[in-house]
């Protein structure tokens, strides 16, 4: 069946699934491939459990009119996104990076939807199935879309652009990440770039945060706004505490205006001016972005401050790497709080420079005189043979010596890779 066909089945029916588990009416499923699963052959079962259709790329599942056989799923539905991206025809906001863009996401969409309906991808769901899906769940009245973009390949990004065709984009920051994957930092820097490249060629415009000279570099050229200390940036702030939560000011035409987010992490900083700069240039009033940067509340373990009835937790466990990590521990340790404990989990997917990396981390804390601290994974298991940090092999380990050893009024950082699955130890703590 051509795409303009199935388009029209989707405008009746515009709901997407690709999990059996969650099929609701008027929707239509997509029957995607994985390593260890074939959606084809739970087709029917999407069929009687109330969806429309069912789209297939494979013959022997096509059993009737309500089964739409396909070449291939994943690029009818890539194919669907962006046909649907163009009916629509609205600004969107592409946003990559090693470090802040799901957070950056957020503040940006709580921004924009002072003044824009506004959709943004849910979650991380930033990949080639995730941006898709995040196209298709916007509809006629939407007016704004913000589609987070991940990548741990090079030609992941140019392959994101060609599907969502963003107007605008941004590049949070360029660091040490899925170095396994895209082979070195350059391969960092060359796949995030290819966002910039996209908006060169199709005229669209970049935030770019002036003061990194990674990503003044990576431009070409093209319009950009810009935001940072320099003299002509299109949008300032000044950084003022965060003892715990960020605190910043900016200078508007009623004055100072200070912003006190409940963020955590110095680190945040650009990402709230970011989130400033994007809505002042689409003209959203300034006491407008403050409310909305102040009543954004972060959550799944990212940049989230949790108390408990023992401790002061500082959550930032979703995800890791060794550019994230040196600015949390570099933030933690220089805040003026006693009764400091560090809980760091290993750091994946940095193929030969693993080891090193973990390595330097260990130097890093020594030199911050970070005295209580739990190390957890196999590779700080290796590395730290000085045996000067308490290591374990695994977060359920940890667990075992929590209850063991209770710690009580202090202040936690627990930072680690999501596959450490470090979310463990919290209800110990």
């Amino acid at each position: 069946m051509q795409l303009s066909n199935i388009y029209l089945h989707f405008k009746e029916h515009p709901i997407i699934v690709t999990d059996t588990r969650k099929v609701v009416s008027n929707s239509i499923f997509f029957a995607l491939k994985g390593e260890n699963f074939n959606g084809n052959k739970f087709a029917k079962a999407a069929i009687e459990k109330g969806c429309e259709y069912a789209i297939v790329d494979e013959k022997e599942y096509a059993v009737d009119s309500r089964f739409i056989l396909v070449a291939d799923v994943l690029t009818t539905l890539q194919h669907l996104a962006r046909e649907h991206r163009r009916q629509l025809n609205i600004p969107i906001l592409a946003i990559t990076g090693t470090n802040g863009k799901t957070t950056t996401k957020e503040l940006v969409h709580e921004v924009l939807s002072r003044k824009f309906k506004t959709v943004a991808t849910i979650g991380n769901f930033n990949n080639h199935i995730g941006v898709p899906l995040t196209l298709l769940s916007m509809n006629e009245e939407t007016e704004f879309g913000i589609v987070e973009m991940g990548a741990n390949h090079p030609g992941e990004i140019r392959q994101l652009c060609e599907i969502a065709e963003p107007n605008y984009g941004m590049i949070t920051n360029v660091g040490k990440a899925h170095l396994e994957g895209f082979g070195s930092f350059e391969g960092v820097i060359n796949t995030k770039k290819e966002l910039y490249d996209f908006l060169l060629t199709n005229g669209g415009k970049v935030f770019v945060h002036s003061d990194n000279h990674y990503l003044t570099e990576m431009m070409s050229g093209q319009d950009f706004i810009s935001y940072g200390n320099s003299e002509d940036a299109f949008s300032k702030a000044k950084f003022l505490q965060a003892e715990p939560y960020l605190v910043l000011e900016i200078r508007s035409v009623v004055g100072k205006l200070y912003i006190k987010t409940k963020l955590v992490g110095a680190y945040n900083f650009e990402n709230a001016l970011a989130a400033v700069t994007v809505g002042r240039y689409f003209k959203i009033d300034e006491i407008e972005i403050k409310e909305a940067l102040e009543q954004y509340v972060p959550s799944n373990n990212r940049s989230q401050l949790k108390q408990t009835e023992k401790n002061i937790l500082f959550l930032d466990a979703y995800n890791a790497n060794p550019t994230s990590m040196r600015a949390a521990i570099e933030n933690f340790a220089g805040m003026s709080r006693k009764n400091k404990v560090l809980i760091l989990g290993d750091m994946l997917e940095l193929g030969a420079d693993a080891q090193k990396e973990h390595l330097d981390l260990l130097n890093l804390i020594k030199e911050r005189e970070l005295k209580s601290v739990f190390l957890v994974g196999d590779i700080f298991s290796e590395v730290n043979v000085e045996e000067k940090f308490k290591t374990f092999k695994s977060a359920s380990d940890l667990v075992v010596e929590l209850d063991k050893t209770e710690l009580r009024d202090q202040y936690i950082l627990i930072k680690g890779s999501r596959g450490i699955r470090l979310e463990q130890i919290i209800e110990k703590l």
